[in-house]
């Protein structure tokens, strides 16, 4: 199985080219963005050694399909998915927050509840409450978005105060984080899943507002199996999830949480297998379709080629 961990493609009227910890995000003519979600996988800020066959094209794959499943909701960048691993959409000048909805109390704000906490980002948490229980309303808890580092978290009131957006921005996106969880949530269900919580990032492009980069995915979101949810709750059982939360429970099974001085433990040949695994079975899960793996002989010439070939259109 191959993957691809870096790319260093060079198009034509290419401006620049911007490598996260996930994604390679080429600046065609500071026009549109060429976005190529590699097999990178991060995990506590940190960049796992090992590519993980097949991740990018589940990411990008679900993520097409929620931006044209939602577009009635709020515009989006995609424009066009010319590769399995490639989106082509606007380049909009992206909001410096994201927007983390959760309908249920776990992971981080989990661990931070269980160590005493009772607010995340300004949003009050209600004593006498369970891991993996759902909040009555779901709840919006802001991170800023830094280029390095860690995201961290922000209260509705600094963003006003601090200017980072205008009130009436703040409100649209609130407004659209709510609408989107909401359709993310049907979806689900229907699926036999509940998405527990997710993230969406925002941009605007000539004074309006655009969904951007990936919707949905087990990178950006977190789901349940909705079929032995209430049991293994009132068992105090963990859920059977599908998101990158395993890599996270296996790192910090392995002693690494991201922290000063920890190494990050050996991604064996079995343990890549199954990562790729998980993540092919959430795109059969969430999309209730197959997955097709596309031919990973010769992938950045493959990519490379099919981005010329839209880019020449």
């Amino acid at each position: 199985m191959k993957a691809i961990t870096k790319t260093n493609f060079n198009f034509p009227k290419q401006v620049s080219v911007y490598k996260g910890k996930v994604r390679d995000v080429y600046n065609i003519d500071n026009n549109v963005l060429a976005m190529v979600v590699s097999d990178r996988i991060s995990a506590f800020d940190a960049v796992l050694p090992e590519g993980i066959p097949y991740k990018g094209q589940v990411l990008n794959q679900i993520a097409a399909k929620f931006l044209d499943a939602t577009q009635d909701i709020v515009q989006n960048w995609k424009i066009s998915t010319p590769d399995p691993m490639v989106t082509v959409g606007i380049n909009c000048e992206q909001f410096p927050i994201e927007m983390i909805i959760r309908g249920y109390l776990t992971g981080s704000s989990w661990r931070s509840y269980k160590k005493g906490s009772r607010e995340i980002c300004g949003v009050v948490i209600p004593d006498g409450m369970l891991e993996h229980q759902r909040f009555e309303k779901p709840i919006i808890t802001p991170t800023t978005k830094e280029d390095q580092g860690h995201d961290e978290d922000i209260s509705r009131e600094e963003i006003l105060s601090l200017g980072i957006i205008s009130k009436e921005d703040y409100e649209l996106l609130e407004k659209y984080t709510y609408e989107l969880f909401e359709r993310g949530t049907k979806i689900a269900t229907e699926k036999g899943l509940i998405l527990v919580d997710t993230k969406y990032e925002f941009g605007k492009k000539d004074g309006e507002i655009y969904l951007i980069d990936e919707i949905h995915t087990p990178d950006s979101s977190r789901y349940f199996y909705a079929d032995g949810y209430q049991e293994k709750f009132d068992k105090g059982e963990q859920q059977k999830q599908l998101s990158k939360e395993f890599v996270r429970e296996w790192l910090m099974e392995s002693g690494f949480q991201g922290n000063k001085g920890e190494e990050i433990p050996e991604m064996t040949p079995e343990i890549v297998n199954k990562i790729s695994q998980r993540y092919i079975e959430l795109y059969e899960k969430i999309t209730g379709e197959t997955f097709i793996k596309a031919d990973s002989d010769n992938l950045l010439n493959r990519i490379e080629s099919n981005i010329l070939g839209y880019l020449e259109k």
